[in-house]
């Protein structure tokens, strides 16, 4: 009992504390880049344009299916061949986006076609170019029905941070680590503490996503 009082200690609990603050910090920034990239790659996807659609599409069939571990030491460790040498963090955020854009465009590539085609073609016809039309009349449906998936995509993105702890990134999986690793008896305790917080932030998302899906139903 004495070591689980130990390992929950005031400083271990601050220390665990900013180390969630990391995690958070890098999703909050991945997913903002992963948003934006995904959304412009998910609609070329969806559009055709030619060669350039089926370029697109390959690029993200194939960073798909590759692990985001492997992308993370790629980043880390291969762009130092090619002159750029991310720090940490930066290349967590880097790979993270790299990665989520890839399966936010395939959302939104499926929330797109969701969306009634004659909701385009109605635009269209009242004299809106395609950009126009995407942009005020498809997007803004596509996304309504994208809540839940974009938000399990994010939930899934806060839980893939702690494989940034391989390249020593200060989020809550390392920061973890390091108490442990002071004393083998804070082993479990630590587990346990890293489960309450990862679903305490990951849960309280669902119920936002839940709440703004009612909203806007």
């Amino acid at each position: 009992m004495q070591n689980w009082i130990d390992a929950y200690s005031a400083v271990n609990l601050k220390f665990l504390l900013q180390g969630l603050w990391v995690t958070v910090e890098i999703s909050i920034i991945s997913v903002i880049f992963s948003m934006i990239f995904g959304s412009i790659l998910g609609i070329i996807r969806y559009s055709k344009f030619p060669y350039l659609s089926e370029i697109v599409g390959l690029i993200i069939d194939i960073i798909r299916n590759l692990p985001l571990l492997l992308i993370i030491f790629f980043v880390y460790f291969g762009l130092p061949a090619f002159g750029f040498k991310p720090d940490t963090i930066p290349a967590a955020i880097l790979a993270m986006t790299v990665f989520e854009s890839m399966m936010i465009a395939e959302i939104i590539r499926s929330g797109i076609q969701a969306v009634d085609i004659g909701q385009m073609e109605a635009s269209r016809a009242m004299g809106m170019h395609y950009g126009q039309a995407m942009w005020h009349i498809v997007l803004p449906q596509a996304y309504k029905k994208m809540i839940p998936a974009l938000v399990s995509q994010l939930i899934s993105l806060i839980k893939d941070t702690s494989l940034a702890t391989i390249i020593v990134v200060p989020e809550l999986m390392q920061h973890a680590q390091v108490i442990y690793g002071q004393n083998a008896n804070y082993i479990v305790p630590m587990y346990l503490a890293l489960a309450i917080l990862y679903f305490i932030v990951c849960y309280a998302l669902s119920l936002i996503s839940k709440v703004i899906d009612r909203r806007m139903a």
